[in-house]
Formats: C-alpha cells, sequence, structure tokens
C-alpha cells in the first residue's frame, strides 16, 4: 500500500499589527521554498502592502522571525504578525486596506453567498 503523499506546503496565517483588525488570511509557501523573503513578499502580496514597510515579523505570541532557520520551523497555521513602519521613519503605523485594495483580491469569490 502506498504512503499518503504529504502536503507540500505550509500554511501559516498572516496579518498586520492592528488594534482594530483581529483577522488572519492564510498563505501557502512551498515547503522547499521557505526562507524569510518568501515568506515576507507572499504576505505583503496577500495582505496588499509593500514589503519596505514591514519592520519586523511576529511569530505570536512574543517571538520575532528574524532568519531563515526561524521561518523553517513554521507549522501549518501559526499565526504570524507584520509589523509596519510609518512612512520614512522607524515609528509603527495602524495599517488597514479594503478589500478591493489588495493586489491579490478575488472579486469573484466576495461576491459568492453562501
Amino acid at each position: 500500500m502506498a504512503e499518503p503523499q504529504q502536503d507540500m506546503r505550509e500554511k501559516p496565517a498572516v496579518r498586520i499589527q492592528s488594534p482594530r483588525e483581529n483577522d488572519f488570511i492564510e498563505v501557502e509557501l512551498n515547503r522547499g521554498e521557505l526562507s524569510y523573503q518568501n515568506l515576507l513578499k507572499v504576505s505583503c502580496c496577500e495582505l496588499g502592502i509593500e514589503p519596505e514597510r514591514v519592520k519586523m515579523i511576529r511569530k505570536l505570541p512574543n517571538t520575532l522571525l528574524r532568519k531563515d532557520k526561524d521561518i523553517l520551523r513554521l507549522r501549518d497555521f501559526q499565526e504570524i504578525e507584520l509589523i509596519l513602519m510609518k512612512n520614512g521613519s522607524s515609528e509603527l503605523v495602524e495599517y488597514t486596506p479594503s478589500l478591493t485594495e489588495k493586489p491579490c483580491y478575488n472579486s469573484n469569490a466576495a461576491k459568492l453567498t453562501y
């Protein structure tokens, strides 16, 4: 009997740090391509922000992710938070884009009703 094929993707749950927004989105990362830069790129695309605006990436509740080894330890559905800077400074910013601002927004899926 063949072994079941192992899922080749990690699915961390990501959000932007904001006191107004508590929801996470799931992003998919190929296990063979897990890296800090890839997590940053995919998360920013899904959340509709520029990677240059990210000051830190935090694995909740209180662990900063700083390098590829940290990313390799992630497991499915671990909660990740992007901490943003204000434009041109290191001060944190509160930012919550609307769904239509997001470049990965799927307008057809938004029209579905259940």
